[in-house]
Parts: C-alpha cells; sequence; structure tokens
C-alpha cells in the first residue's frame, strides 16, 4: 500500500482515545482495520532525555519565567570576565573551536601542466587567469570552502568529479592543512551566556527578570562516566531584581523538583565556590537515585556583583542550572547516563514478551473466503486427526473469489494418521527461546512459565495451505499442498523478525520447531 501523507495529515488532528485498537505491538485504526489491513500505526516513543526537556519548560513557563536564546559560542574574554583568576582552571576544560586555514595555492607550470593532463586538452591563456583569480578569491574567503569546487567546476568547463580528482593530484595543501584553534569556546556552563544577555537587557526591561532556557552544554571532561557526558543539557534560569535573594533559588528549585513528584530532596553549600557566584551563596540540590543514592541535580546562587558589573549589570541575579540528563536518570530509574541517552549503543535485551510479538505467519488468505477456508481446515484436521489413511475429509466447498471449489484435508498412504503428531504443537517462547512444543509433561514448564504466541502448527500450516489455494483458484488451478517433516520456521509458515533472530543467535539461545507435521491439502475446481 502506498504512503498516503494526507492520512498521516488527518490522523494527527484525530484524537487518539478511543480511536485505536491495540494488537500486540502495534495500533491499528479500528475503523480502517478491515478496509485497510496492511496498514498498522505504531506509537511513537519520546526519548527520556528530551521528555523530561518538555516537562522542565512546561514548568518553567507556568511558573512565569519567559524563555531565552542565549549564546552557545563563548568568546575567550568573556571567561576572564566572568571568572576571574579561576578562568584558567575553567578553560582546561572547555572545547576551543578551530577549523582549517585557507592556503595560499601557487599555480607554477608544472601544475597547470598536470591539469592540462586530467582535463585531456590545454587551457586557454585566460582560463588560466581566471582559475589563478578563483583560487585567490578562496584564500580571501570571498568564495566559500563549499562552493569552492563549483566554482572551479565553471573556471575549467568540467564537471565536479573531475575537479576534486585535480584537487586531490594537483595540490597537496589541502590534503596537508591542519586545524588552527580560534579564542572562541564552547558554551560550557548557562552563565556564560547569562551574563551576555542580561548586560544587554537588564536595564531595557521592567524588572524583576525571570528567564529560562534549556539547552545544550560542552565539557572536556577526562572522561565520560555513569553520570557525566562531555555534552549534556541544562535548564538553566536568571531572577534578575533589586530584592532577588538566595531564597528565591530555593523556592525555584523546589517547585522544579516538585513538579516531577519529587519531595526527596535536599539543599547543601557547594563546596567549589565558583568565583562568578557571591562567596557562601553557592549552593547544591541533591535528589535520590535508587541506585547511586544522592545525586547532584542542580546548583543555584548569586551572581558575583563584581562579575555583573563587567557587564553594567546594576541589579541583584539568581542563577538556578540543573542537569536535564541526571533528572532524567531520576525520573527513568537508569543507571548509566551513557545508557539513556543513547540507547542505540547499548541495546536492551528483549523479553520473552517482546520476542513472542515478533513471531507471525508468512503466508495468510487476504479474502474473508479465505480466512474462512483455513479455519475450516484446521477444524476438519484437529477432528480427524487420528484416521487412518489412506482417507479425505471435505473441510469446504463454496466458491472462493468466482470459482467454485472443493478443499479437502487427506492422506494418501497407509498405516499413517491424516495428521502427524506434531499437528498439536504450539509456538512458546521461554528464556529467550522460540519453541515448538506439545502438551505433555515434559514441556510443562514451557507451557507454564513461557509465553504463547497463540500460534499452533495446525493454526500456522492451515493458514499456508489456505493461502496456496486461494491463489490457485485466482487462476482457475487445483492445487496440493503438503508439509512434511518440519525443520526450520519456514517449514511450518513462521516467519520471525530479523531483529529477534539477532537476539536469540547473539544470546546462544535458540528457535526449535522440528516435528512430524504430515499434513496435506487439496483443492479442486469444480464446474
Amino acid at each position: 500500500m502506498r504512503f498516503n501523507p494526507e492520512d498521516w495529515k488527518q490522523k494527527s488532528h484525530e484524537n487518539f482515545e478511543g480511536a485505536w485498537h491495540e494488537g500486540p505491538s502495534v495500533l491499528t485504526p479500528a475503523s480502517h482495520a478491515d478496509t485497510y489491513p496492511c496498514r498498522v500505526y505504531k506509537r511513537a516513543q519520546a526519548h527520556p532525555v528530551f521528555a523530561t526537556i518538555n516537562r522542565l519548560r512546561e514548568t518553567y513557563l507556568s511558573m512565569g519565567f519567559d524563555e531565552a536564546e542565549v549564546p552557545v559560542i563563548i568568546e575567550e574574554k568573556d571567561i576572564y570576565r566572568q571568572f576571574g583568576p579561576e578562568a584558567m582552571a575553567v578553560l582546561d576544560r572547555v572545547f576551543y573551536l578551530g577549523g582549517l586555514p585557507r592556503p595560499n595555492v601557487g599555480i607554477a607550470r608544472d601544475r597547470l601542466d598536470k591539469i592540462n593532463g586530467i582535463l585531456g586538452k590545454a587551457m586557454e591563456p585566460a582560463t588560466e587567469e581566471k582559475l589563478r583569480g578563483t583560487l585567490h578569491a578562496y584564500k580571501k574567503s570571498e568564495i566559500d570552502g563549499d562552493e569552492l569546487t563549483f566554482e572551479l567546476a565553471k573556471v575549467l568547463e568540467t564537471d565536479d568529479g573531475v575537479v576534486v580528482h585535480i584537487l586531490d593530484a594537483v595540490f597537496p595543501e589541502f590534503r596537508e592543512l591542519a586545524p588552527e584553534s580560534s579564542r572562541s569556546t564552547l558554551r560550557s556552563h548557562m552563565t556564560s551566556g547569562w551574563f551576555l544577555t542580561l548586560g544587554s537587557i537588564w536595564d531595557k526591561s521592567p524588572l524583576p527578570l525571570r528567564m529560562f532556557s534549556v539547552d545544550r552544554c560542552f565539557r572536556r571532561e577526562q572522561a565520560e562516566g555513569p553520570t557525566r557526558l562531555m555534552t549534556y543539557h541544562s535548564a538553566s534560569c536568571v531572577v534578575a531584581g533589586d530584592d532577588v535573594t538566595i531564597e528565591d533559588g530555593k523556592a525555584v528549585s523546589e517547585a522544579l523538583l516538585s513538579a516531577f513528584g519529587y519531595t526527596d530532596f535536599r539543599f547543601q553549600p557547594d563546596e567549589k565556590r565558583s568565583k562568578y557566584y557571591m562567596p557562601d551563596s553557592q549552593t547544591e540540590v541533591y535528589a535520590r537515585h535508587p541506585v547511586h543514592g544522592w545525586v547532584e541535580v542542580a546548583t543555584f546562587g548569586m551572581y558575583s556583583p563584581s562579575a555583573l558589573a563587567e557587564y553594567g549589570i546594576g541589579v541583584p541575579v539568581m542563577n538556578l542550572g540543573l542537569g536535564v540528563e541526571r533528572l532524567a536518570m531520576i525520573a527513568y530509574n537508569a543507571n548509566d547516563v551513557r545508557q539513556l541517552c543513547f540507547p542505540q549503543f547499548f541495546p536492551k535485551p528483549l523479553s520473552n514478551n517482546e520476542i513472542a510479538r515478533t513471531v507471525h505467519l508468512r503466508e495468510e488468505p487476504v479474502s474473508p473466503e479465505g480466512k474462512k477456508l483455513a479455519i475450516a481446515i484446521a477444524k476438519t484436521a484437529a477432528a480427524n486427526a487420528t484416521a487412518p489413511g489412506p482417507c479425505s475429509f471435505t473441510a469446504w466447498e463454496g466458491l472462493l473469489g468466482r470459482v467454485k471449489i472443493s478443499v479437502a484435508v487427506e492422506e494418501s498412504e497407509s498405516n499413517a494418521k491424516l495428521c502427524g503428531p506434531a499437528c498439536a504443537n504450539e509456538i512458546f517462547v521461554h528464556d529467550g527461546s522460540v519453541l515448538g512444543v506439545p502438551d505433555a509433561e515434559k514441556w510443562k514448564q514451557v507451557r507454564t512459565e513461557g509465553i504463547p504466541t497463540g500460534i499452533s502448527y495446525l493454526s500456522a500450516v492451515s493458514a499456508l495451505a489456505a493461502a496456496r489455494v486461494e491463489e490457485a483458484a485466482h487462476c482457475g488451478k487445483s492445487t496440493t499442498v503438503q508439509v512434511k517433516m518440519a525443520k526450520l520456521p519456514s517449514d511450518i509458515n513462521l516467519k520471525i523478525e530479523e531483529y529477534a533472530m539477532r537476539f536469540i543467535t547473539d544470546n546462544k539461545k535458540k528457535v526449535d520447531v522440528r516435528g512430524p507435521v504430515f499434513l496435506s491439502v487439496s483443492s479442486t475446481i469444480k464446474e
């Protein structure tokens, strides 16, 4: 079925509650379940960090804080203005921004000859001059780096691929370039952006100012660990006004954490004492984690008057910074921030329930009559399973599409029963393995503790037979479908999703659906 954008637009405006019915692993629109049997809608899952960010944003907004975007790129001189003598230690933890210098590319005669050899023709003097002018313009930054190939291709009247070859073969300067650092840094604290922001607006806006920003910070940690990353999100706010005190920090902290349902937190003086905070005002906020115990999730304090004076800010300012990832760890009971943020690099084990939802039928009839046929085949086979051969039992007669057919379950050999003993087996998932087992004492633990898929060998093979009979009937043909000894899931019409098979094999589990099925179904066209 083709993807229909309008259908998704419509669904985005519907109220999901009551309009969907839930299957094993997907949600299918109830009103379309019969009309569009192959369309499914999967309930999307929010990332824990961004779900936490959304909750923080809504909480800040409800508390009367205006949202702001503060600068990410901070000049080194501002770090000195904010941190004073401590700046050198702080700068050890920041990322400096660097870039490749523009090479001064000369074009001697030998280089022109190499270019001519690649082009397969000699350049005109005017073209050589344009080439020199283009490279000179690039050196002066009049042409951006990502435009150089395009501009050279125009000058040389060739395609981009040839120009790339020329740059690689003729101008080794480009390959030998080494990045050079600037004096610009990536923000390691939201504070750096707040000083710049407040310095610009504090005397041009009504007081008190209440502003917040939830954004990334970057810190050059010596190593990442269970509670530390080199890039993280800070939910930071400032309150600026004549009557602002440290009590505002406590009030904001309690309101933010209470919005997440946490009352188990505490305040304690921060011994680090950053120079941009007033002495004895820097305070840590801790929340309890089920594994790591008390985890620092926020810090607040009053900005130092001397640091504020560097930016001409003439009112007291309270600043609070909250670590989003650490708060998300508590909310989602995560033990490692790396696994919380980057689950794609730490695939979680599949439960028996999740594996069971990946077991499907490979082939099924598509028409309502075909589905009834599959049920009829299974019922007839089950009712006469022990009948000795040779024997034949009519399972269904009637129209399939516009073709009148008769379908029988049969056994042509003597000394054999209509159904093999494995027909009664059912598919269970137990301890990470997919097993086809009978209702016997030997397999009691699997059937009791395992997760049933709701698929038996007989129901799976009956669906296969009905699908093949349906397909043959559409072509006006009779057919016979036989399933003998099962060794692989495909032998009994089973399909296990690839990602589940990968998990099963990686964890040394197994898929065992072996067994003697020996079921034969034939169809005959009726005139």
